[in-house]
């Protein structure tokens, strides 16, 4: 279903058209795949190849059923998440408590990501936004470690690859591709494509989401995970990949339980 405009507030208009820059894109990729921790780098590659692919992302939210409550209140997702103590006092198996240990067992913040946003900014000199895109993509990042609790995606390298490569299928976004097709080149080679076909998996399992970014997280955090992932089509791990979730160890890939 889609949101009647006229509902709507007044947006401004698009900023101007943004072009991809192959160069930037390439020398950041390399520094990327020398350091995949470099999660700065992670930011600056996607901000390289975007284009207009945030603007694109934005439209589609602007169409959905939930675009005008959610930009008339502009909720903060990261003052949510960073609320542990209500979160882990949310009942076992809620996505909120599920939120709350993957972060704990990580020992991240979500405020990490912002750090890291904002310094792959502060070097591209990005320009500032009107007040309805600089909320949307706050919202965005923010969702990262909600999508790998939503996903049961592990904050390892094949968990991370997988992740984007469920992520471009909502995004759209060039720069993720390019993570992910450098993952799959440095991944597991076989005559099967076993890891090429994993990774489309997820793809496919985003595809098929809802628009994640039109969700109102902070309405699901209470709730079971497994309800919320039926709410937001977003299919059950193990129908996902039968083989199970595959975690990075020791130059190998193995599933997750065994």
């Amino acid at each position: 279903m889609t949101a009647s405009t006229s509902t709507l507030p007044r947006i401004a208009p698009p900023p101007p058209r943004r072009t991809v820059q192959w160069r930037k894109a390439r020398a950041t990729l390399g520094r990327l795949i020398a350091d995949p921790e470099r999660t700065d780098q992670v930011f600056e590659l996607i901000d390289a190849l975007a284009g207009d692919a945030g603007e694109r992302h934005f439209q589609r939210f602007l169409l959905t059923d939930d675009a005008p409550r959610l930009l008339a209140e502009k909720p903060s997702l990261l003052r949510a998440l960073c609320d542990r103590a209500r979160l882990e006092a949310l009942p076992a198996g809620t996505l909120g408590r599920e939120y709350a240990r993957f972060m704990r067992a990580g020992g991240i913040e979500a405020q990490g990501l912002v750090d890291a946003s904002m310094e792959a900014d502060r070097r591209t000199g990005e320009l500032p936004l009107d007040p309805d895109r600089d909320w949307f993509y706050a919202r965005i990042r923010d969702m990262h470690d909600l999508w790998h609790v939503l996903t049961g995606y592990g904050r390892d390298l094949a968990g991370e690859a997988t992740l984007l490569a469920f992520t471009h299928a909502q995004t759209r976004n060039r720069g993720i591709l390019a993570i992910v097709l450098a993952a799959v080149a440095k991944g597991p080679k076989s005559l099967d494509l076993w890891w090429p076909r994993y990774l489309l998996r997820a793809w496919l399992r985003g595809r098929r989401a809802v628009l994640l970014a039109a969700t109102p997280w902070e309405e699901l955090l209470p709730l079971p995970l497994a309800e919320v992932r039926r709410r937001l089509r977003v299919s059950e791990p193990e129908q996902a990949h039968p083989g199970g979730i595959l975690v990075a160890g020791e130059g190998t890939l193995r599933p997750a339980a065994s």
